[in-house]
């Protein structure tokens, strides 16, 4: 194993059981323990538990910290509800995408309450580095890196739910979806979210990272009779593509604004002031050049990030952001950025090395649970 490539506090356990485990984001991943498309539709139909530790976690205390957030995100924080999680997005002054990020705002047992920002693993230092100068202007706002301190658990699926509620003193169920509170797993303290990247329904569990392998097991063994197990980063990737969910790096850059890519209900423009407001309202009241958009390929050939899209008439239009085969529905599914002038043709052309397969456009979510 490299010595650059961190792990996560559930890395034995993941080597123990059999998982392929690849280099991601700076650390080694598990990719799958038996296939992708097992452990995708064991999602699907049951449940399934991702080690998504790697993911940043930043802690913000002080009683300045949701005006310090509401200046960099292109979501309202300023009177967020206690319990509340918001999806938003951290802009450059241009408008370009510098993460797609979830803020919580909790309380502990104490009744101290703060604000906590997971981001993506790819960007948490740079996210860090990026906040030290901002958080100089607000002394009163405490900044805490607790992504070595904890881990990160997603269990995803439609018994994720009902199974687990006997786990925790809280019973999830009761939370609302983008909803989170502080509970315990046993007398161990646990931060619950229901939220997720697959789908389907679940939730999110936050917990120190000595204590992760063994609430890792318990939700495991919990849900060991109704078909859970553990899945990898392939099956997260296929399930958040037919949910047409972002990927950093993919769908989301710095080059690109969220409004082009989908995203403007993440965006409140009205009444506020924050980083790249002004060139989101500029973007926000013209056409975009480009839009994401669906597409099903023709065939069982997969386009993949990268690959040309081009016109009914074949002229070069854009290009394929992420694809691949879909387990659930059985074929190739793409989001891909276009031209906006073209974003509404029925039909389009992909090259795949050299080989034009015709596609037709398709509403996104590709998928989307009953």
């Amino acid at each position: 194993m490299s010595a650059e490539l961190s792990t996560t506090p559930l890395d034995t356990w993941h080597r123990e059981n059999g998982a392929r485990m690849v280099p991601f984001a700076g650390y080694e991943m598990p990719i799958q323990y038996t296939s992708i498309v097992a452990e995708h539709q064991a999602c699907r139909n049951h449940a399934a538990l991702f080690d998504v530790s790697h993911m940043g976690r930043i802690r913000f205390d002080g009683e300045d910290s949701e005006r310090l957030l509401d200046h960099l995100l292109t979501r309202k924080v300023t009177g967020m509800p206690l319990g509340r999680v918001r999806y938003g997005l951290i802009c450059n002054a241009d408008g370009g995408v510098l993460d797609d990020v979830l803020v919580s705002h909790l309380e502990t047992p104490s009744q101290k309450r703060f604000h906590l920002l997971v981001v993506n693993a790819s960007n948490r230092r740079k996210i860090l580095k990026w906040l030290t100068p901002h958080v100089a202007d607000f002394p009163h706002v405490t900044v805490t890196d607790r992504t070595e301190l904890t881990a990160m658990i997603a269990v995803q699926g439609p018994k994720a739910i009902d199974v687990c509620k006997r786990l925790f003193r809280f019973d999830p169920s009761r939370l609302k979806y983008y909803r989170a509170t502080i509970t315990d797993q046993f007398d161990k303290p646990v931060i619950l979210s229901r939220t997720g990247y697959t789908g389907e329904d679940g939730f999110e569990l936050i917990v120190r990272a000595e204590e992760a392998a063994r609430i890792w097991e318990n939700v495991l063994l919990a849900g060991r009779d109704e078909g859970f197990t553990a899945a990898g980063l392939g099956a997260r990737d296929t399930l958040r593509m037919e949910a047409a969910m972002p990927l950093y790096g993919h769908e989301l850059d710095e080059t690109i604004d969220p409004i082009s890519a989908g995203l403007s209900f993440a965006c409140n423009l009205e009444d506020r002031s924050f980083i790249g407001d002004q060139a989101l309202r500029e973007i926000a009241a013209r056409v975009p050049q480009q839009t994401r958009i669906g597409l099903i390929p023709d065939g069982k050939r997969p386009a993949r990030e990268g690959c040309e899209v081009h016109s009914a008439e074949g002229n070069a239009i854009g290009r394929i952001t992420s694809g691949g085969p879909s387990p659930t529905l059985g074929h190739p599914i793409a989001m891909a950025r276009v031209e906006t002038s073209h974003a509404n043709d029925d039909t389009f052309q992909i090259d795949i090395r050299g080989k034009i397969i015709t596609a037709r456009r398709a509403e996104m979510p590709f998928y989307k649970r009953a």
